[in-house]
C-alpha cells in the first residue's frame, strides 16, 4: 500500500475528525461572511435611497466581477500557503498588451473576430507565463513567494508603461466590447457570468477532487504533504499559473469594460482579493477556508465601495478602511488560533 493511499483510507476516525471540523469551521466562516454582505447592504440601502436602484445593484454586480476573478486566484495562492501581490501588475500589463495588440492586427488588415482571438490569446498567454514563473521560483528555488511576485509585479509594471508609452491605449473594435464589456450600462457584463463560471468551477475543484484536497495539503503542511507523495512543486505551480491566468482574464474584461488598454486597471487590486480571501475565511497561515468565501469577500468589498462611493466618502479613507479590514481579520484568526490552542 503506498503512502497516498494509507492517508486516503476511511478507517481513520482522527482524520475524519479533523475533516469535519475544518468543514464546519468553513461553512461558519462562509455564514459570517453572508452575514456581513446582508448587513453593509442593508445599512446603505437604509442610508441612501439610490442604492437600490435596479441600475446601481447591477452596477455592483459588474464591479464585483473583475475582483472577484482575482480573487479565486489569489485564494488559491493563499490556500496553498502563498502570496501573490503580482496581479494588479499582471492585470495592467494584460490590458495593455491584449488591447496594443488587437489594434495593431485590426489595422493591419487580419479579420476583426481573428484578431481579438489572437490577442485574447496572447494576453492570457502574459498571465500564464509569469504566473509560471513565480510558481517555479517558489516551488523549486525556494523563493519566498512574497519577494518573487513582488518583482514580477514590477516587471510587469514597467513593460506595461513601456508598451504603452504610459498613456491609456485607445480605440478598441466595437466588437470586442460588445462581447467582453458592457455595451450598455443597464446590462449584465459578460464578466458576471464569466465570474460565477469559474467560482464555480473552482469551488467544485477544491471540494470534490484530488487535486483539490492537495492543494490544501499542501497549504496546511507541505513537508508532510510531499512524504504523503503528493507533487507540492506540482501544485505551486499549478496555483500561481491559475492566479497570473485569472489576472490576465480580469484585465482582457476590464478593457472591455472601459474601452481602454491602461497599465494602471489592476488599482488596489493587490489589496483587495488579499482582503476578500481573508474576509471570506481563508487563512494566512495556508491549508484552510474556500474559494467560495473568497467570491463572497469580493462581493461584501463591491457592496461596501459602492455604498461608500454613493455617500461621498473619499477614495483615501475607503483605502484606511480596506486595510483596517485586513488587519482585524488577520488579528480576529489570530484569536481564534490562540482560544483554540494553536500556536
Amino acid at each position: 500500500m503506498t503512502p497516498l493511499q494509507q492517508i486516503s483510507r476511511p478507517a481513520q476516525p482522527f482524520a475524519l475528525r479533523r475533516v469535519a471540523d475544518r468543514m464546519l469551521s468553513r461553512l461558519k466562516t462562509t455564514g459570517i461572511i453572508s452575514a456581513l454582505v446582508l448587513v453593509v447592504f442593508a445599512f446603505f440601502a437604509v442610508a441612501n435611497s439610490r442604492f437600490t436602484n435596479s441600475n446601481n445593484l447591477i452596477n455592483i454586480l459588474n464591479q464585483s466581477s473583475y475582483l472577484m476573478i482575482v480573487s479565486l486566484g489569489q485564494g488559491l495562492v493563499l490556500i496553498s500557503g502563498g502570496f501573490d501581490l503580482a496581479v494588479a501588475a499582471l492585470l495592467g500589463l494584460t490590458s495593455v498588451v491584449s488591447a496594443t495588440l488587437m489594434i495593431a492586427l485590426a489595422a493591419n488588415g487580419v479579420d476583426l473576430p481573428l484578431a481579438i482571438a489572437i490577442s485574447v490569446a496572447c494576453g492570457l498567454s502574459v498571465g500564464l507565463i509569469l504566473g509560471m514563473v513565480n510558481g517555479v521560483a517558489v516551488a523549486y528555488l525556494n523563493v519566498p513567494s512574497f519577494i518573487v511576485t513582488l518583482g514580477i509585479a514590477g516587471i510587469a509594471a514597467g513593460a506595461g508603461y513601456q508598451i504603452s508609452g504610459g498613456a491609456p491605449v485607445t480605440g478598441l473594435p466595437e466588437n470586442f466590447i460588445a462581447v467582453f464589456g458592457t455595451p450598455d450600462l443597464r446590462s449584465i457584463s459578460t464578466s458576471v457570468y464569466i465570474a460565477v463560471l469559474f467560482a464555480v468551477a473552482l469551488h467544485l475543484t477544491m471540494t470534490r477532487t484530488r487535486a483539490g484536497r492537495y492543494i490544501y495539503a499542501v497549504g496546511g503542511n507541505p513537508v508532510a504533504a510531499r512524504l504523503s507523495g503528493i507533487n507540492v512543486r506540482r501544485h505551486i505551480v499549478f496555483v500561481f499559473m491559475t492566479s497570473g491566468m485569472l489576472a490576465s482574464l480580469a484585465g482582457i474584461l476590464l478593457s472591455a469594460r472601459v474601452s481602454t488598454g491602461d497599465t494602471n486597471l489592476g488599482g488596489n487590486f493587490v489589496l483587495q482579493s488579499i482582503t476578500a480571501g481573508v474576509l471570506g475565511g481563508i487563512s494566512l497561515r495556508g491549508g484552510e477556508g474556500t474559494l467560495f468565501g473568497a467570491a463572497l469577500g469580493a462581493l461584501f468589498i463591491a457592496v461596501l465601495s459602492n455604498g461608500m462611493n454613493l455617500e461621498n466618502i473619499s477614495s483615501y479613507y475607503q483605502m484606511i478602511i480596506l486595510g483596517g479590514l485586513l488587519v482585524l481579520a488577520v488579528l480576529a484568526e489570530q484569536l481564534r488560533l490562540l482560544i483554540s490552542g494553536r500556536r
